[in-house]
């Protein structure tokens, strides 16, 4: 039987391992291992590459977006607004910090934030509630930045800061109504990017990023993922342990090299699944929306009906393609947010994309004929 893996990273690193190997020969031979150089040069490579002044190395996504919310000083009693429809790490961070979530729903072509519920929610607001509104978090889910113009507008009526979780992101593009394109992660405050080894820019471990173009800001999150101490031993505010290791740094700066190039793969395997499935005559499988400049496939997500969407994983799995459901519970229905008050029916899109969503292997190094088989496996089973 034929195996297509969701994900095969072996086949990555096989292309560079003599790069991966020598980069991390480098740190073992210097012996610094927390911060130093390579840790800087990764940040002026990853600022440069997603248009924004500064970048600061953190320990992973999660903490990207917690040093980011401690930098703005949330804690108990603010409201941080979010979708319901992401990772975990995205609203585990805000309660983390003592604040509370405030969701609105997503789009149902993009998954994405929509920023008119946005705009409706914080309307609805008491002027009590908008008094301890700090920030905004939309989510570039799957690879596409949301509509981040309206989100904007609304976070500067407001006077509130926007907070990219850019974590699937990196290289997304976005047209700005009369400004040109601009990167994920630098159409806010802070744009937070995540390195956990499944994503696009993927380290050897958990790693990952904070850029802003605030210079005050930056030096903020610079003293804050080192205990807050500047200088050493010298504490004026309360940070925490968010350090980036030199070792990952070593590894990502080799792969940077090669992020646009995986990216336009992932890109042509897209065209491809729609080119197969359209000779397929696949009707009742829909395909992910290009709605922004550039999408960059973190992930490539079919939406089928409800019905059929367990039955055709099962299916998928017994023909050896790997697949997964991202996400199949949202967050305002997780047991740990009970206490939010929230009801499954109070976000009706979030939850039929956690019923109706699946992802199919889209990694850049995924073969023409594993990409056919699949299609030819989709097709099979509307067949029967």
């Amino acid at each position: 039987m034929t195996k297509v893996p969701l994900l095969d990273l072996t086949r990555q690193y096989k292309a560079i391992q003599h790069e991966i190997k020598a980069a991390m020969d480098q740190v073992v031979e210097s012996q610094r291992f927390i911060l130093g150089p390579k840790v800087e040069e990764l940040e002026q490579g990853i600022a440069s590459y997603c248009g924004a002044k500064y970048a600061v190395g953190v320990s992973s996504g999660t903490d990207a977006l917690l040093i980011s919310l401690m930098a703005e000083g949330v804690g108990p009693g603010d409201i941080v607004v979010t979708t319901p429809y992401t990772f975990f790490a995205t609203v585990g961070a805000i309660v983390r910090t003592g604040a509370r979530p405030v969701f609105v729903d997503i789009r149902p072509d993009t998954y994405n934030m929509d920023p008119q519920k946005l705009d409706a929610t914080i309307s609805n607001m008491s002027e009590e509630e908008r008094a301890h509104l700090k920030a905004i978090i939309p989510i570039h889910l799957y690879g596409q930045c949301a509509d981040m113009a309206p989100i904007r507008e609304v976070a500067d009526r407001y006077d509130v800061v926007v907070i990219e979780d850019a974590a699937q992101a990196i290289g997304a593009e976005y047209q700005w109504p009369g400004e040109g394109i601009k990167r994920a992660g630098s159409m806010g405050e802070y744009g937070c990017f995540s390195f956990f080894p499944s994503k696009n820019l993927g380290a050897f471990g958990d790693g990952g990023m904070v850029v802003t173009s605030d210079e005050a800001r930056y030096h903020l999150l610079k003293i804050l993922r080192v205990h807050g101490a500047r200088p050493k031993y010298y504490h004026k505010v309360v940070g925490g342990n968010f350090r980036l290791d030199a070792l990952q740094a070593a590894v990502l700066i080799v792969k940077l090299k090669y992020l646009d190039q995986w990216t336009q793969k992932r890109q042509e395997n897209a065209q491809v699944y729609r080119k197969l499935m359209e000779e397929a005559g696949i009707e009742k499988v829909k395909l992910p929306l290009e709605k922004e400049a550039r999408h960059i496939y973190n992930q490539f997500i079919i939406k089928v009906s409800r019905a059929d969407r367990d039955r055709l994983r099962d299916y998928l799995a017994e023909n050896g393609i790997g697949t997964e459901v991202y996400y199949p519970v949202p967050l305002h229905m997780q047991e740990c947010f009970g206490y939010l008050g929230y009801r499954p029916e109070d976000f009706p899109v979030s939850v039929e994309a956690s019923q109706t969503t699946l992802a199919l292997p889209i990694f850049p190094e995924l073969k023409p004929e594993e990409i056919s088989y699949t299609v030819e496996k989709l097709a099979d089973f509307y067949k029967k």
